[in-house]
């Protein structure tokens, strides 16, 4: 990985609701590209995720962006999808399309507008009948629930809770923790070395429409926007989304508009041109867990990771794993019996937030950063995945440092 950048992540409703995950892929994939000093022309490949349609264009996505960030037209573009783990699996495919010769250099490329989640309906392409229920759904909503196991996303992590013992307390103790460590990484200017400001701009392309950004009366978004001074006792008066429950709208994953990219390239690219990588994206692993305990993904994945590059947990300076709940980050924690210390020092999504195909981007970017400046050797960023699955890629900081 040569580098990577992402727009900020900004609150649902907010200032990036109106923009098109397309422009915000284009916006992400221009910077890291004008950064990382690669010339557009040097990329093969582009691979971009996205879940949730937020236009009518989300066909052409992957396509959009790769020509509007400069790609030659002869470059293919495809869409990936593996819902949370999204962005983990864009890396894992620029690896194996690198492995395997068919590019030298990979764009990947995550864009997520949670607000533009439409409100769809499947039934009514022959009509509508006198009587008959009106089929119109909240997209986002009713995707969280995974219909085999007959749950929501929430319940996932609630039954998680329930097998390690996990209380309300320790849940929001986690939560403002994420805050408070996202606050100080932002105060710090941590998070601004990944981060993109997105101002008012057209997009060109010579003998094809022109694209773009408007944030209206806004001149710059350029922070995130989620993360705020979060006390447990603040966290403490907010209402359970199921009766008896130990997750609220506090300890779970934000909800938020946002991009990310990242240049992949072989070794050879790297050593001809002469530069320093951002981190060596070593390997990858997926795997299935079930449906009803869906975030405990992330145990599983990094066990069968960590057995496949011959390493020891202890080894690993720095974790990046995906908060889409907190009783479900602690249970992995406690699971692989994982040092808190080491789990994301900058805060996590409960913070910052989550936006589906970008989050395994902002991980990864965020992990090798972290290691670089941590002097540390190893890094891995993971995430569980709906349906009853967990994704992780390990990281080498190529200058070195400790275990």
């Amino acid at each position: 990985m040569l580098d990577g950048m992402r727009t900020p992540m900004v609150d649902y409703c907010g200032a990036l609701g109106h923009v098109s995950p397309t422009d915000l892929g284009i916006k992400a994939a221009r910077a890291v590209l004008q950064r990382s000093g690669v010339s557009p022309g040097d990329v093969d490949s582009v691979i971009a995720g996205n879940m949730a349609p937020g236009d009518f264009e989300q066909f052409m996505l992957p396509r959009h962006i790769g020509l509007y960030a400069g790609v030659p037209v002869e470059v293919p573009a495809i869409m990936v999808q593996r819902i949370c783990g999204t962005g983990f699996e864009l890396f894992r495919q620029a690896g194996e399309q690198i492995q395997s010769g068919a590019a030298n250099v990979a764009l990947v490329v995550g864009a997520e507008s949670m607000t533009r989640n439409p409100i769809a309906a499947f039934e009514h392409r022959t009509g509508f009948k006198l009587g008959a229920p009106v089929g119109f759904k909240d997209f986002m909503w009713e995707a969280l629930k995974d219909s085999a196991a007959g749950i929501d996303m929430i319940q996932t992590a609630e039954n998680l809770a329930k097998k390690y013992g996990i209380t309300r307390e320790a849940v929001d103790e986690f939560a403002s923790s994420s805050f408070a460590k996202a606050v100080a990484a932002r105060d710090a200017g941590f998070h601004a070395g990944e981060i993109v400001p997105v101002v008012s701009e057209k997009f060109e392309l010579p003998g094809y429409a022109t694209r773009g950004i408007s944030l209206g009366k806004l001149t710059e978004v350029a922070q995130d926007t989620h993360a705020r001074p979060s006390p447990v006792e603040v966290l403490a008066k907010l209402r359970a989304v199921h009766a008896g429950g130990v997750q609220t709208g506090g300890n779970s994953a934000a909800l938020v508009d946002a991009a990310a990219a990242a240049v992949v390239a072989s070794g050879a690219y790297v050593k001809a041109r002469g530069g320093k990588p951002l981190a060596r994206v070593v390997a990858a692993a997926v795997v299935g867990v079930p449906p009803e305990i869906m975030g405990i993904g992330p145990a599983p994945a990094i066990r069968l990771l960590l057995e496949r590059c011959g390493l020891r947990l202890e080894q690993i300076g720095r974790f990046e794993i995906n908060e889409a709940q907190g009783a479900q980050t602690l249970a992995v924690a406690r699971e692989l019996d994982l040092d808190l210390g080491k789990l994301n020092v900058n805060g996590g999504a409960i913070a910052m937030g989550h936006p589906l195909a970008v989050t395994g981007v902002r991980l990864t970017v965020t992990v090798a950063r972290e290691i670089q400046r941590a002097g540390m050797r190893y890094g891995i960023a993971s995430a569980c995945v709906g349906g009853g699955q967990g994704i992780a890629l390990l990281l080498e900081n190529p200058q070195g440092g400790a275990a």
